[in-house]
């Protein structure tokens, strides 16, 4: 079999396959499907400073290849994940990210230092809106990605720190370098678009928000061009992600750049998409003569 060890940061994983952020909870539901030691690691839901309900319902949506959602972030705050959640997690051998939104500057510093030494890698989600700049979201302007990428590298001690970037955006690649300048470990992308399903007899969104995100296997061929843009820009590792349903979609994105990839919609559609990605990506290497996957990664060739 192939070797599927992959190191992101110094941070061991014993494959590439990482469960996405708001896809998975804290993996308890899925470990009584399977053992999700198998995976490589998990990044955690989407966590706050304090606890947050979330938007109304409805907040899920489907249209043809895609999901929307606009759950808006609901989970039991940092403090409850460290006393509740995380013991669990250490229990399965895998590494942790943990995944951390906030409204301020001063959100993102806190719970980085409540988190820093505590788990393997701690990922920023930039989408959120700033409320002391209108409403904007950090990760729209590259000025915004780098301030507040410093601010959060600066309350991490050693802790490896990710910035998950938003494809919402004039330049990724800009915004990817401006998270560099900042002090990120690596960046992470695509979150999701924006988008909007209509109900066309009551003529009004589906969703109570109107808006929300989309994730889904109709997003990978832009999300991998975006991988693609982002590591011939920086020199920092990338974890990539969006629309992986299969091992083959996994080694698009490694090609592209990626050193490690999420899983997110496919747990929806298929409960054991990861393992059977797993076991397909050993497959498909070892059916290639492939003996280790990190040769594979970058080795996109361009027409």
């Amino acid at each position: 079999m192939a070797n599927l060890n992959v190191k992101v940061c110094g941070i061991p994983f014993k494959n590439p396959i990482i469960a996405a952020s708001g896809t998975f909870g804290f993996g308890r539901e899925y470990n009584q499907i399977y053992d999700i030691s198998v995976l490589g690691g998990i990044s955690t839901k989407g966590l706050t400073l304090a606890p947050r309900l979330g938007n109304n319902t409805p907040r899920i949506a489907e249209s043809y290849g895609v999901v929307l959602n606009a759950v808006g972030l609901q989970n039991p705050g940092v403090d409850a994940f460290l006393l509740e959640e995380l013991p669990f997690l250490k229990s399965k051998n895998i590494a942790i990210i943990a995944n951390i939104a906030g409204n301020t500057l001063d959100d993102y510093a806190k719970m980085c230092e409540k988190l820093a030494n505590k788990v393997d890698m701690i990922e920023l989600n930039i989408s959120c809106p700033n409320v002391k700049c209108g409403g904007m979201a950090f990760g729209i302007l590259p000025e915004s990605v780098e301030e507040v990428t410093k601010v959060a590298k600066y309350a991490t001690d050693s802790t490896p720190l990710i910035v998950k970037l938003s494809p919402n955006v004039a330049n990724i690649a800009q915004n990817a370098l401006a998270a560099e300048a900042g002090g990120a470990d690596c960046i992470s992308l695509v979150n999701t678009f924006t988008g909007m399903v209509i109900d066309i007899y009551k003529r009004k969104p589906i969703l109570a928000n109107n808006t929300g995100g989309v994730s889904g296997a109709g997003i990978k061929p832009i999300a991998v061009r975006m991988v693609n843009d982002v590591y011939k820009a920086v020199k920092i590792p990338i974890i990539g992600m969006g629309g992986i349903q299969t091992a083959e979609d996994v080694i698009e994105f490694i090609l592209a750049g990626a050193s490690a990839v999420q899983v997110g919609t496919a747990n929806f559609t298929d409960s054991l998409s990861m393992p059977h990605i797993i076991e397909n990506l050993n497959k498909w290497l070892d059916t290639n003569a492939i003996e280790n996957i990190n040769e594979l990664v970058g080795k996109l060739e361009l027409n």
